[in-house]
């Protein structure tokens, strides 16, 4: 393992990201402050350049916490270039999607990057619930295909689940580990299954949580509360859905509730509504709280 992590600066040198949100551009983030130089991808500049920006804003928080130099942040970003053209990243050695939690978008997206990708280029996922096997059966490359779940947000989460189908070869799991630990996060192995450890586990508690709402059983912030002061939770699971994002979590249960072919993972209607409403959490403003002028107000439906 420790030769695996040595070489690691020279087997890739050249990161792809393709999807420039929150989750892509944080990846983009740590890949470039460990000194990759990354490739950004995404469908429109200005994306991209809000990413960036992200990036640079973040970089700047950093900085007056004491966490890093000022005079790093123009070279980190240098690190970075961006393009509307996914072909750019024939140039990379390892290359990660973070684009929507659906199957169809990431099957079409790993399509297309099997034909682009050098043969020898490890293709990873972000996905925080879909089938690695499903996806890896999509490509040329199976034994090349990998699951790397990082977590929001990138730059200060420490986990970074790893992911493996039966097809991954232990070459590839081993270079992916070490990638993780290079960018100072902590790996863990799981095996490919809907929702891997950790979606498995949260999703059912978010779901409960929103029932409990809705049948008014308690007020958002009374559930939260009870987390947090009874569990030692940093945040209640309706802060953190709102943090993820509703959409996200009903797109998550959704994949969990047909993989498992199991009710018990159906998203709560009232999930389902606000989603259907645009309070999708902090990303839209409005969610189980509000986030505008009156922030951490309820927004109980």
């Amino acid at each position: 393992m420790v030769e695996v992590a040595a070489e690691i600066g020279t087997t890739v040198q050249t990161v792809g990201v393709l999807g420039a949100g929150i989750m892509g551009s944080g990846i983009a983030h740590v890949f470039a402050c460990a000194g990759f130089d990354v490739l950004l991808c995404d469908v429109e500049q200005k994306i991209l350049d809000r990413a960036v920006s992200l990036i640079r804003a973040n970089l700047g928080r950093e900085a007056s916490k004491g966490r890093l130099n000022a005079s790093e942040i123009e070279p980190i970003l240098g690190h970075i270039s961006t393009s509307v053209d996914r072909r750019v990243l024939n140039r990379a050695d390892f290359a990660i999607e973070a684009a929507s939690e659906r199957f169809d978008v990431k099957a079409d997206i790993f399509r297309a990057l099997d034909r682009i990708l050098p043969e020898g280029a490890v293709l990873a996922t972000n996905t925080s619930s879909i089938s690695i096997t499903k996806l890896a059966a999509t490509t040329h490359r199976s034994a090349q295909v990998i699951g790397m779940h990082f977590f929001n947000p990138v730059p200060k989460m420490e986990l970074v689940e790893v992911v493996r189908s039966p097809a991954t070869s232990e070459k590839t799991f081993e270079l992916v580990k070490a990638l993780a630990l290079k960018l100072g996060k902590t790996p863990v192995a799981v095996n490919d299954a809907p929702g891997f450890v950790s979606n498995r586990v949260l999703m059912p508690l978010i779901n409960e949580a929103a029932y409990a709402v809705m049948e008014g059983v308690a007020t958002p912030e009374a559930v939260d509360q009870v987390f947090k002061l009874g569990m030692a939770h940093p945040m209640g699971p309706l802060t953190l859905a709102d943090l993820i994002g509703l959409d996200v979590c009903v797109d998550i249960l959704k994949v969990l509730q047909e993989g498992f072919g199991d009710p018990k993972y159906r998203p709560c209607p009232l999930l389902v509504e606000m989603v259907e409403a645009g309070s999708l959490g902090r990303k839209s403003g409005r969610g189980f709280y509000s986030y505008g002028s009156q922030a951490g107000d309820s927004a109980r439906h």
